[in-house]
C-alpha cells in the first residue's frame, strides 16, 4: 500500500474519532510546514488564501494547472494526510471536475472540498442534480486510482443566505448518495442549527469556525466531525503585511512585528 493510500485512510479515520478534527487551513508551502510543524494532524488548503497568493481572486478565477501545481507543492513538503479545496472543481462540465479530480489525486491529495456555488449568472447555487453529477465525476475519478479519496460536498446555503436547515439536509442527503464522504456547512454558527444538522445529517459535518464560533470543545459536544479556519488565517497574515506598512509609512515605526517568527526557525523549515 502506498503512502498515499495510507494517509487517505488515515484522513477518512480522523472524521470518525473522540473529537473534531481541527483543520487551520494552509496556502502555501511555508504555512503549511508551519501548521504541520504546531501540530495539525493534516492540512488542508484554503482556495481563497491560494488564490490570492497566487494572484487571482477567490471563486473559480483560477486556473487549474497553478491550483493543483500548488496542491503537489505542499503534498511534497509534509508527511500528514492534506486535503485539498479545489473550489467547484475547476471545470463547467462533470468530465472536467473528472479530469481535476484525477490530476489532485495525482499530486498527491487525500481529500478534496467541491462546493455547490456558483460565481456566475443569477443563481446563488448550483442545481442540485448537476452538482450530484459532479460529485459522481469526482468520485469516479478516486476509484479509477483506486483510492479512497475524502470526498466533502460544500453546501454555501447559510453562506449565500438562500436556504435553511431543510434545503441543506436535502441537498447533503442528494450528495452523500452521489459520492460524496461529508458535508461542509459553512456560515452557521448558531449551536442549535448545528445539532440540528448534525442529527440529520448521516455522514461527517464539518463546520467553519473563528472569532464569535463555538469553540472547538463546543462544537465536539455538538457532534461535529471537522473544525476548519478556513480564510481566516491567510486573511490574518496578509492584515499583518498592511499593518506593518502602514506603520512605517506613517509612525515610521516597527512594532507590527514584535510577534514575528523568527528567520532561523522559518528557514529550518524550509530544509524539512
Amino acid at each position: 500500500m502506498t503512502d498515499q493510500h495510507l494517509n487517505t485512510k488515515l484522513f477518512r479515520s480522523m472524521h470518525t474519532g473522540e473529537g473534531p478534527l481541527v483543520l487551520v487551513n494552509a496556502w502555501d508551502v511555508a504555512s503549511a510546514r508551519i501548521a504541520e510543524a504546531a501540530g495539525a494532524p493534516a492540512i488542508a488548503t484554503t482556495s481563497a488564501g491560494v488564490a490570492w497568493s497566487l494572484g487571482a481572486p477567490d471563486g473559480d478565477a483560477l486556473g487549474r494547472d497553478l491550483a493543483v501545481d500548488l496542491i503537489a507543492r505542499i503534498v511534497a513538503a509534509v508527511s500528514v494526510p492534506v486535503t485539498a479545496d479545489i473550489e467547484s472543481g475547476f471545470g463547467v462540465t462533470p468530465e472536467e471536475v473528472r479530469a481535476t479530480v484525477s490530476r489532485v489525486v495525482a499530486a498527491g491529495a487525500a481529500g478534496v472540498n467541491i462546493e455547490d456555488a456558483l460565481h456566475t449568472g443569477p443563481a446563488s447555487l448550483r442545481d442540485v442534480d448537476d452538482q450530484c453529477a459532479r460529485l459522481a465525476a469526482a468520485r469516479a475519478a478516486a476509484d479509477d486510482a483506486g483510492l479512497p479519496l475524502y470526498i466533502n460536498a460544500r453546501i454555501d446555503t447559510f453562506l449565500r443566505g438562500v436556504g435553511g436547515v431543510d434545503e441543506t439536509v436535502a441537498r447533503a442527503t442528494a450528495f452523500l448518495a452521489a459520492g460524496a464522504d461529508g458535508v461542509f456547512v459553512p456560515g452557521v454558527s448558531d449551536p442549535a442549527t448545528i445539532a440540528t444538522l448534525v442529527k440529520a445529517v448521516s455522514a461527517p459535518v464539518n463546520v467553519l469556525a473563528g472569532p464569535g464560533a463555538p469553540s472547538v470543545a463546543e462544537l465536539a459536544e455538538l457532534g461535529v466531525a471537522r473544525v476548519s479556519l478556513g480564510s481566516s488565517v491567510a486573511e490574518s497574515a496578509y492584515a499583518v503585511v498592511r499593518r506593518a506598512t502602514e506603520e512605517a509609512q506613517g509612525a515610521g515605526t516597527y512594532t507590527t512585528l514584535t510577534d514575528a517568527l523568527d528567520y532561523a526557525s522559518l528557514n529550518a523549515l524550509m530544509r524539512h
